[in-house]
């Protein structure tokens, strides 16, 4: 290891935040902290056309959610700034002067109509994609003063034709490719600004980065990169591929479209759908921790210290991993449980707010505690407890209120017992338990064929969080009123 750690994210704002670029951000950060090192954040915005201001914001909050501070970058600064690539276009320049002056490069003129039949051409004869290398010996004496007269041009590397270059990936191994099969990729554009190749090597390397990790799919740029440096005479950083997310089935890559699943659940590819659906952000941090990377082959749920004091490039497997909503799921419950309920609550109140209720803190501290055990999401909250928040309950067939291997004269006898017995107490849990218990032994019922009746009455529906619980928050007033208009429903459906 380097005496200092250094490490990037260093993203395009040009869409929503996806798992797959949030969890490149999060091996960054466990790998710098683990290491004592620093974390930065470099916005890649050359990109003018696809450049997106709120996407930028959608970045950013996102990391934020997931808990992830930047040490150097937008809204902290540094020493190595800007940290927008769009306002280091001069810098860019100034580097590609001196790749032209040292051979490395070249000013390519040819045309985009030039260019498309090149590509036409390459087709029918079988070739490799790719550029053809017209302007590549062009006499630069010529080619100056075609720049000088103003012609539009653009600026290619000049790479080795035959041979090979080997590359360490950290994670990989030696990987080494043929000359035969690298183009003479583009570094300065027409309009001045820079490809990713040229900008992202000459950041990383003013920005002092020790250790770049980044995805799967840059693993073939590898080459390219090392040219770059080598034309310039750096030393590269220590490179990592991270492995490929797959879809859950495991055939291709994880998509950049969120989908529904069979039962109509959104499927979140991006951060901030992930937010909305209610996921911890600390049950995501250790959810994408897993996605690629492991600590031993049985443990799981580990905190934010955990993970930090745990990760090594070692453990980074280098096969593609597959996503998992109901590993995540199972962890977001697991996460939902530890919390304490005043925490939880909290958690789940702007879920009912945007919902439509209007929610009592107090008296919400009193209900978390009934669908804690039960949700797995925050988002599933506001459907869990609605009925504690409805003025009058959603109509329901008077069905419902039928215990199995029961009928309707059965649950009419149930609620009419429960409303006696129920009027009797203080409501308290304690006497709510103690009398309905009584009520059923009296009516010579099982606790099914009791408890079914007067908890669709009082909830709406079968499934509901525990009955006398329920009960007990819900009240004698509101708790008589719905048992009194399913004695209704029930008499009426004999007319």
């Amino acid at each position: 290891m380097q005496e200092h750690i250094r490490v990037r994210f260093a993203p395009s704002p040009t869409g929503d935040f996806h798992v797959g670029g949030a969890r490149t951000a999060l091996f960054n950060y466990l790998f710098a902290r683990n290491q004592q090192g620093t974390f930065i954040l470099r916005i890649e915005d050359t990109d003018r056309k696809r450049y997106d201001a709120k996407a930028l914001e959608r970045l950013l909050q996102g990391l934020r959610y997931l808990g992830i501070k930047w040490d150097e970058g937008p809204e902290v600064g540094g020493d190595y700034g800007p940290y927008f690539q769009s306002e280091r276009r001069e810098i860019y320049q100034h580097h590609a002067l001196q790749l032209l002056k040292k051979g490395h490069a070249y000013q390519c003129f040819c045309t985009p109509e030039r260019l498309e039949q090149v590509s036409k051409e390459r087709q029918k004869q079988k070739l490799l994609p790719g550029y053809d290398r017209h302007c590549r010996t062009l006499d630069p004496a010529e080619a100056k003063k075609r720049v000088e007269a103003g012609e539009r041009h653009i600026l290619r590397m000049k790479v080795p034709l035959d041979g090979e270059i080997t590359a360490h990936d950290a994670i990989r191994g030696h990987i080494t490719f043929p000359h035969s099969n690298l183009q003479d990729a583009v570094l300065m554009k027409s309009d001045g600004f820079p490809t990713y190749h040229l900008a992202n090597v000459v950041d990383d390397h003013l920005m002092n980065i020790s250790h770049i990790l980044r995805g799967d799919e840059w693993v073939n740029s590898l080459p390219l990169h090392l040219h770059l440096y080598n034309g310039f005479g750096w030393k590269p950083p220590v490179m990592a591929h991270l492995p490929l997310i797959l879809n859950p089935t495991g055939k291709g890559k994880m998509s950049k479209r969120e989908g529904r699943a069979p039962d109509g659940r959104l499927l979140p590819v991006f951060l901030q759908s992930f937010q909305k659906a209610g996921y911890l952000p600390e049950a995501l941090f250790n959810y994408l921790a897993l996605v690629g990377w492991s600590y031993d082959d049985k443990t799981e749920i580990m905190s934010t210290d955990e993970l930090i004091q745990r990760f090594s490039l070692e453990r980074v497997n280098s096969s593609p991993a597959a996503w998992n909503y109901e590993k995540l799921e199972h962890l977001n419950g697991a996460y939902i449980r530890q919390l304490s309920v005043e925490n939880l609550t909290d958690r789940i109140l702007p879920f009912l707010q945007a919902a439509g209720f209007r929610v009592n803190r107090e008296r919400m501290i009193m209900i978390t505690p009934l669908i804690q055990e039960r949700i797995k999401t925050l988002g599933e909250a506001p459907a869990a407890v609605d009925f504690f928040f409805l003025e009058n309950l959603p109509d329901y067939d008077y069905r419902e209120l039928v215990p199995k291997k029961g009928d309707r004269l059965m649950a009419l006898k149930a609620l009419e017992q429960a409303k006696q017995s129920l009027e009797a107490t203080d409501f308290s849990l304690r006497t709510v338990d103690a009398s309905l218990r009584a009520a059923v032994k009296s009516l010579g019922l099982k606790d099914a064929q009791m408890f079914q009746p007067i908890r669709v009455a009082v909830c709406g529906r079968k499934v509901s969080p525990p009955l006398f619980e329920t009960l007990h928050v819900l009240g004698r007033d509101i708790s008589l009123k719905r048992i009194d208009e399913a004695i209704s429903k029930l008499q009426k459906a004999a007319d």
